[in-house]
């Protein structure tokens, strides 16, 4: 009988899918994109509306040729890569691929990867979407274009190398210019008055300075600008007297949150878990394909996680329903559903984020799942929840008093009720308990009361610049600019970072030397490209493509009518990067320049080559170049025969110029290290490493044995007849073991962080172990049968005794072992 085929993207989903359809079907994965644009060219046809050329994926051969021999056995072929534009695109390029074998193709797709939702998929298939086709070809083209047609004048201008992306690089506008309003920002110094009063009735209470006259309290606010003005209005608030003013309550009601939408995901994982998008993206797609739930089987547990909509099926709400009204009770399930409304030019063809079954709760399913996926199950699981909840309820109490000229207030929150917050394990609070933010209740006031005054105090502050961009915010800034999609932002994120344009510090994104050029550059020459609504315009054509009115090529043509000219213009304007530093070189006086090597930004003498002098540097606050003491390492052109990146000529922490060394740049990847000399002429020759002949020969096959180093640092004894005879032995040290009754010997290892030290060769049986290397005792002070050799700043390279209360020294000179 001949079966059907379903095809998906990833392996992951063809356990959790087969195990719903059983034997009828063949399920294979196509493990992501197999076409795409070739990576030698750019592959788009200039001449020809820059029609794309695509290609097999290089290594994707064989996992073709699995498709198409499984698609010639099938009767029908149901392409179900996942529900978006990409997936849409995966699906006809497979298509493509496999016509000559089959062309009875349809597509299906799901939201959620349960039997129910597989099974309607199949019974509702349809004809691949060439809109949707056409608004991810017409992504790819731009950014090719963009890429392949701007970098090379990059390059020249710039740094050989690098590369401009068409989102990417109004991404790092954003960020370079918040970086220059922080470097421009002057604080203003203002003073924060509070004042701790007393009424008829307990407990005492703090308000805060809030108008003087009518002027509302603010920095730059002359009356509290300078501690003369704070100490002035102090003298004159404790000669008046506080009362009263006013006391409003009411009680007022908040909403839960939306169920997570990709954007909105991605930002409060950052917040809560610390999750970089990417990850947040990856442990998101685990938990969408399925995971093991013991004898459950593999069991998605979430929807779809690229979705813009806050949208749920009914029976997702039917469901969340009566398990609120099961856990929690009557009062905590609205009367009527609660519908959330999603943002304007939202794709609406998904469901919000949510779990597959809300039953699965994160404590039935923690036991199988590994911490991150557990903690961003959690935060769905009890979004979702949460949002079909009742509102919360507060009773709210703003008191306002006064004295002479000045008004004060002071605010109370009482949580009545908890509705959603309930899953986040909040309760009401006992009226008379203090405040969870440890705020002081408010106690019961009324007007024109007179207030006792306890304490006065006031602060001196200062204005904060705009704070860098964290993960978090900056996806909140792509998705209100419309710049790119919620899906494309961890994609965005790590590209900004793997092309060094930015750097974390302090959880927050800071702009290299190399990102604020290059976002410069683009700027000066491609100020529509780089208009943030123009890119935001671009993403809503996009749409449009998909949506069915425009056509791809037509979007091509548009943008290419205004990017040729720019890109001449910039080919011909643009003038090298210089970026004086302000700083002189010490050396021969010449400005030092801001220049970019392989291993990032360095300063470099103007006078080069005459004079060869460079440095580190960092940036103050306002921006200031601050040069560093530290000798930057000098490049060489040796590539490591590991890893295949060049060596840097490096200094022991240390150690002197005579004992520079080679390191890979690749470090700490790759440890790999040579000795080396310089020719007359200064040429850097590689010396060999002396082979040490071991005593005795290999046990294995008879050849001799030689002392080598490992990657990490420690030595070992290998056989000269590698690689046919792989036997390999620790390094002795001569040294007996010193632990009672063990009769082994110390030996050379290295640690995981690639630390020499040495135990015994009796491991695990014994676990002595010595960070210092051993010489054999006895010590004259405490009879220790062995010694160690010890370096320190202090005493240098000396020998001692390792028991800790014994501390005796080898006298300096002493001969002897």
């Amino acid at each position: 009988m001949t079966k059907d085929l379903i095809i998906v993207e990833s392996p992951a989903k063809v356990k959790t899918i087969g195990k719903f359809l059983g034997k009828d079907y063949v399920v294979e994965a196509s493990v992501g994109h197999v076409r795409d644009l070739p990576k030698g060219d750019m592959g788009l046809d200039e001449q020809n509306g820059y029609l794309p050329r695509y290609e097999i994926i290089k290594g994707k051969e064989d996992i073709v040729g699995r498709l198409r021999k499984a698609a010639k056995a099938a009767g029908h072929v149901y392409l179900a890569p996942d529900p978006d534009r990409e997936g849409e695109a995966i699906g006809w390029h497979v298509a493509e691929l496999i016509k000559g074998q089959n062309t009875n193709v349809s597509r299906i797709q799901f939201n959620e990867i349960t039997a129910r939702a597989v099974k309607e998929a199949l019974e509702n298939p349809r004809p691949i979407n060439d809109d949707l086709v056409g608004a991810q070809q017409a992504r790819r083209v731009l950014d090719r274009l963009v890429g392949y047609k701007i970098s090379p004048i990059l390059w020249k201008h710039v740094k050989r190398g690098i590369s401009a992306g068409r989102v990417q690089s109004v991404a790092l506008r954003l960020i370079v210019d918040r970086e220059r309003e922080r470097r421009a920002f002057e604080p203003v110094e203002h003073w924060a008055l509070k004042a701790r009063l007393e009424g008829e009735n307990p407990p005492p209470f703090r308000t805060d300075l809030w108008k003087i006259g009518t002027k509302t309290v603010a920095p730059g606010l002359k009356e509290i600008g300078s501690q003369d003005a704070a100490e002035a209005l102090e003298k004159s608030v404790r000669a008046g007297q506080f009362t009263v003013e006013a006391v409003d309550e009411k009680e007022r009601a908040k909403s839960p949150p939306p169920p997570f939408t990709t954007s909105s995901l991605q930002q409060v994982a950052n917040r809560a878990l610390g999750f970089p998008a990417k990850k947040t993206m990856g442990t998101a797609q685990k938990l969408y394909e399925g995971v093991e739930l013991g004898e459950k089987g593999t069991v998605a547990l979430i929807t779809y996680m690229r979705t813009d909509s806050v949208r749920i099926a009914d029976e997702a709400s039917s469901a969340a329903r009566e398990f609120i009204l099961g856990h929690y009770g009557e009062k905590y399930a609205p009367t009527k559903v609660k519908a959330h409304k999603s943002k304007g030019g939202a794709q609406d063809a998904h469901e919000a984020c949510r779990p597959v079954d809300v039953a699965l709760t994160p404590d039935a399913v923690k036991a199988f799942l590994p911490a991150d996926q557990f903690k961003l199950y959690q935060l769905i699981w009890r979004r979702f929840v949460a949002s079909q909840m009742s509102d919360a309820r507060f009773h709210d109490t703003t008191v306002t008093v006064k004295n002479g000229k000045t008004l004060w207030r002071a605010k109370g929150e009482r949580l009545l009720f908890p509705g959603f917050l309930k899953v986040q394990g909040l309760e009401a609070p006992d009226p008379d308990a203090v405040a969870e933010d440890g705020s002081e209740q408010l106690p019961k006031l009324t007007n024109a009361e007179a207030l006792k005054l306890l304490e006065l105090t006031s602060e001196q502050k200062f204005t904060q610049p705009p704070p860098r961009y964290t993960e978090a915010t900056l996806v909140k800034a792509l998705e209100e600019q419309g710049i790119g999609r919620p899906s494309t932002y961890a994609a965005i994120i790590s590209t900004l970072q793997d092309r060094e344009y930015v750097a974390m510090e302090e959880k927050r994104f800071a702009p290299s030397e190399l990102g604020t050029t290059v976002s410069d550059k683009l700027v000066a020459h491609f100020a529509t490209l780089m208009d943030i609504g123009f890119t935001a315009g671009m993403e809503r054509k996009l749409d449009e493509i998909a949506a069915g009115s425009r056509a791809w090529a037509t979007v091509i043509e548009e943008f290419m009518a205004d990017f040729i000219p720019a890109l001449k213009l910039a080919g011909a304007e643009m003038e090298r990067a210089t970026i004086d530093s302000g700083v002189s070189c010490d050396l021969c006086g010449k400005p030092m320049h801001v220049k970019f090597g392989k291993m990032g930004e360095f300063l470099g003498c103007s006078g080069y080559p005459d004079c060869k002098n460079i440095k580190e540097f960092t940036r103050d606050e306002q921006g200031k170049i601050l040069p560093s003491d530290k000798a930057r390492d000098e490049i060489t052109d040796i590539a490591c025969e590991l890893c295949g990146k060049p060596f840097a000529v490096k200094t022991p922490r240390k150690g002197r110029a005579r004992e520079q060394f080679l390191g890979c740049t690749g470090y700490p990847k790759c440890k790999n290290i040579k000795n080396f000399k310089r020719t007359e002429e200064g040429v850097i020759e590689i010396l060999a490493a002396p082979q040490v002949i071991a005593a005795g020969t290999c046990p294995e096959c008879g050849q001799p044995m030689v002392v080598k180093t490992a990657r990490k640092g420690s030595r070992f004894i290998a056989c000269t007849g590698y690689p046919k005879c792989k036997h390999t032995e620790p390094l002795p040290t001569g040294v007996p073991c010193p632990k009672e009754g063990c009769d082994g010997e110390l030996v050379e290892k290295s640690s995981r962080g690639g630390k020499v030290f040495f135990s015994c060769s009796r491991y695990p049986q014994c676990t002595q172990a010595f960070w210092d290397h051993p010489v054999p005792g006895p010590c004259p002070a405490c009879g220790s049968v062995l010694l160690v050799e010890k370096n320190t700043k202090a005493k240098g390279l000396h020998i001692a005794c390792p028991v800790k209360d014994c501390g005796w020294i080898k006298p300096e000179g002493e001969g002897g072992e």
